[in-house]
């Protein structure tokens, strides 16, 4: 299909349009938060959380190598506990922002400080947390909690993480029934020798997806064993993201080249995708938009932001400047679809944020609209140059902006109107 026929057919959502930052989600969720604390209240026994299936853990980045590290388990006894942890399906499912923050408000991070060094540590909080990492569905445990009155109701966000609920000092945990491990992760703890490189290609090629394996990772259950340490979630989240990306580039490195010039489109969450494959030797990089009033760019009043990071044909040895995760996550998620094709290509994302994402939920949206932005139709036009001239009155910049800020957009040409 023409690139502009492709433009032309897109469908708009009068709402999304209309909808901007409104001090009544806010409000939402503080609700929601009185009901979960209530909640808490109604299972709490004594100072003990009895009979809750903990789908994950978190391990948090202060104090290094001294952290926190917690069991995440619903506060609801009778809910399905595999609802709660991060996953493609949620993009599936079309949850909207306020309900990641329903799901996760409603676990209860019971958390303990511990040293990163695990080595094979398998018993006391750690070996119980580790277990539940290492589980392929959801554990039954039981938490004893150091003063469950203390109970901080405060949600944890970032912009990598998916947002975390209340907070609990636990006085122990035990596991009330023997986890199901998957085979292959058996095979990645059996192995001494095994660095966490290739254990984490190994389960990815063995089809588990990067949220199984973060929380792999993140329990020190992946690498050399004399090494193993836990690993904050925000990092292994970018690790795994990274790794994997690594792997699917040596994949596609001797593939030919796509030939024609593409671009595909994805919305959710207030956040918009463009995403341009051109004919060429791998080459990628990320522009971000951010508009005033959105999450990281708070101000309504201040001025759009742009951040940008890239790689060439040999990918990156250092962390990214500005994009962070999301780097990481819309790079795999374009490289996961030139593998499946068995091409390489000159790929940017273009990732516009808007003022309705009014709350962060994590960069497995960026993951997902990446993923998920390959599954429809696409536009093609003649050249690199004509794509990004066609999709550039959609964006919040002009074309001269984004040619100054871009360095794949910055050979372009420049025309009178670009800098309007």
């Amino acid at each position: 299909m023409r690139l502009d026929e492709f433009i032309d057919g897109l469908e708009r959502d009068p709402d999304a349009e209309r909808r901007r930052l409104a001090a009544e989600k806010s409000y939402e969720i503080l609700d929601y938060m009185d009901t979960a604390q209530q909640s808490f209240q109604n299972v709490l026994q004594g100072d003990s959380l009895f009979g809750s299936s903990a789908p994950s853990i978190f391990v948090g980045r202060s104090n290094y190598p001294r952290v926190s590290t917690g069991l995440l388990s619903p506060m609801d006894p009778d809910s399905n506990a595999a609802d709660f942890a991060t996953s493609g399906d949620w993009y599936k499912q079309g949850l909207s922002i306020d309900d990641v923050f329903q799901r996760r408000t409603g676990l209860l991070n019971s958390t303990r400080s511990a040293a990163v060094d695990v080595n094979d540590v398998w018993d006391g909080f750690v070996g119980v947390q580790r277990e539940v990492a290492i589980a392929g569905r959801p554990v039954d445990v039981e938490i004893g909690l150091d003063n469950a009155s203390a109970l901080d109701f405060q949600p944890s966000i970032d912009e990598i993480s998916t947002p975390t609920g209340p907070r609990a000092r636990a006085r122990s945990a035990d596991l009330a029934e023997n986890p199901y491990i998957p085979r292959p992760v058996q095979k990645t703890l059996e192995d001494d020798d095994w660095q966490a490189q290739g254990a984490m290609t190994y389960l990815y090629r063995r089809g588990f997806d990067v949220y199984d394996i973060n929380k792999i990772l993140s329990a020190g259950a992946l690498g050399q064993t004399a090494s193993r340490k836990l690993v904050p979630t925000r990092w292994s989240i970018t690790a795994v993201d990274d790794t994997l990306g690594q792997y699917l580039r040596g994949r596609i490195r001797n593939a030919p080249s796509i030939d024609t010039v593409q671009v595909w489109t994805n919305e959710y969450m207030g956040n918009q995708f463009w995403v341009i494959l051109a004919p060429g030797n791998w080459e990628y990089e990320l522009v971000e938009m951010k508009a005033p009033g959105s999450i990281w760019n708070p101000d309504p009043g201040g001025a759009l932001w742009m951040g940008a990071d890239s790689e060439g044909y040999e990918g990156r040895t250092a962390y990214v400047d500005e994009t962070s995760g999301a780097y990481y996550a819309s790079r795999l998620g374009a490289l996961e679809y030139l593998e499946s094709i068995g091409r390489q290509a000159k790929c940017i994302v273009l990732r516009h944020v808007s003022d309705d994402y009014w709350g962060p939920v994590g960069v497995w949206q960026v993951r997902e609209s990446v993923r998920n932005a390959f599954d429809g139709d696409h536009g093609e036009a003649e050249t690199f140059h004509d794509a990004v001239r066609q999709v550039a009155p959609l964006l919040p910049v002009s074309l001269n902006d984004l040619r100054r800020k871009s360095s794949m957009v910055s050979g372009i040409q420049a025309n009178l109107t670009d800098f309007s």
